[in-house]
């Protein structure tokens, strides 16, 4: 039994053999003798609309679109879905979401959700590579389609979603409130990297972000200062601070700001200015005690310059949760297209930035793998713009469309998968709430 199951796990297979009592030999035999096939059918459709899958990068990368403004991208995605045999609801739930739907039938089945983004970053465009995550995305979602027609088995639905506002818009947590998630069960997508940085769990910190004012009063600059109260001496107080408190934070802690507004002419003495700050920390239990320090920074800075201060936080994104039985699928679908990928012990030490597939992450079981795609820009860079739109971006783009597809049919059809990715996930729910009862 152990070299069977050895077998198994070289063709991207895995099975827990106490699980047959009591079920059907021949529906096991079925799925164990043609999960196989419908991946090689999966990767044969991306193959095959390679060319197309590119034109829709392009052209998406080509027409960068802000938070909520992704009316190109809505389109040529919905288009594209809808000519393969989706079933396509435009502006879900958001204006500029989606979700296209294959359904094989059986109301008990599982439902499967492949996620795509595609919005672009204020003045550096796609410097986020969200127009490959959308390439990933449909692309997994017609190779996984291809292959649950030729199984012709009812199954449950496969759904790619669209996903707005990524970058500080927190498409996913409107979508998630409006209910979006409810009727999914496991979701899942794949966000490019520099170099090959293939990491199947990189540490995706929570993250908030702080929105402090200061008022102070204006007077002319030359003239009269002593009849003026410094708003700008605020705000440039209130960032130093900060910077100094880095020195007493936790290593896996992150800030960084900008100031918004400093005023508007120097011969004016600043009554008013902005500053926004994103605070991350690796766990959402951790974030009340950064968001405390940067409170008191905030109020010191007032009190010192006698002015005053009001400050808001907003865009809550949740630390992700990379389910374990799903990343164990990743990895060994990984294998199966030769892709090298980090090992657990590098993936403890990968950190990246913050997303709100964390909040879907809190809400159903998934994951949100790293993939490079062999360059040296960082992301969020004028580099990783340029980078994202080569040819060279291509071929490891759909190696990822091809593992989320081959992941998806083996949720679809790994008998008692489903119910270990669950069981983990309320384990992970549970290990979430005790740490968030130790930080109060």
């Amino acid at each position: 039994m152990g070299k069977f199951s050895l077998a198994l796990n070289k063709i991207g297979l895995s099975y827990n053999f106490s699980s047959l009592r009591g079920r059907t030999p021949v529906r096991f035999l079925w799925k164990m003798a043609n999960i196989p096939q419908l991946k090689e059918k999966a990767r044969t459709a991306i193959d095959a609309a390679s060319g197309e899958l590119n034109e829709l990068s392009q052209n998406i990368w080509s027409h960068p679109e802000l938070n909520y403004e992704e009316h190109n991208a809505h389109r040529i995605l919905t288009d594209f879905l809808e000519r393969y045999g989706f079933q396509v609801e435009r502006h879900y739930k958001v204006d500029t979401a989606f979700r296209a739907t294959f359904d094989t039938g059986n109301k008990n089945g599982v439902n499967v959700c492949l996620i795509s983004e595609y919005d672009a970053l204020p003045e550096i465009g796609h410097a986020c590579g969200h127009n490959l995550i959308a390439e990933v995305g449909v692309g997994a979602g017609i190779g996984a389609k291809a292959a649950l027609e030729t199984a012709g088995k009812q199954v449950g639905k496969l759904i790619v979603m669209g996903t707005p506002a990524e970058e500080g818009g927190g498409g996913k947590v409107k979508l998630i409130e409006a209910g979006a998630f409810d009727d999914i069960d496991v979701a899942m997508m794949a966000h490019p990297t520099d170099r090959q940085n293939n990491v199947p769990t990189p540490t995706q910190l929570a993250m908030v972000e702080m929105n402090v004012t200061f008022h102070g009063k204006a007077s002319h600059a030359a003239y009269a200062p002593w009849e003026g109260v410094n708003a700008l001496d605020a705000a440039v107080m209130f960032y130093q601070s900060m910077s100094v408190m880095r020195q007493q934070l936790k290593p896996s802690w992150r800030i960084h700001g900008v100031i918004r507004n400093g005023g508007t002419k120097p011969n004016i003495i600043p009554e008013k200015t902005e500053v926004e700050y994103y605070l991350r920390t690796p766990t959402d239990a951790e974030l009340p005690e950064l968001q405390q320090k940067a409170i008191l920074c905030a109020e010191g800075a007032a009190k010192s310059t006698g002015c005053t201060m009001e400050h808001s936080f907003s865009s809550h994104y949740a630390n992700v949760i990379h389910n374990r039985p799903l990343i164990q699928l990743y990895r060994n679908n990984a294998d199966l297209v030769g892709l090298k990928l980090f090992t657990p012990e590098e993936c403890d030490k990968a950190f990246a930035g913050s997303t709100d597939m964390g909040n879907v992450t809190h809400t159903v079981p998934g994951f949100h793998p790293k993939f490079g795609i062999g360059c040296t820009a960082t992301t969020h860079s004028r580099g990783y713009t340029a980078e994202a739109g080569k040819p060279e971006a291509q071929e490891p783009t759909l190696k990822q469309a091809k593992i989320l597809a081959m992941t998806a049919l083996d949720v679809f059809f790994q008998d008692g998968i489903i119910t270990e990715i669950k069981e983990r996930f309320k384990q992970d729910m549970e290990n979430e709430q005790a740490l968030v009862g130790l930080s109060e």
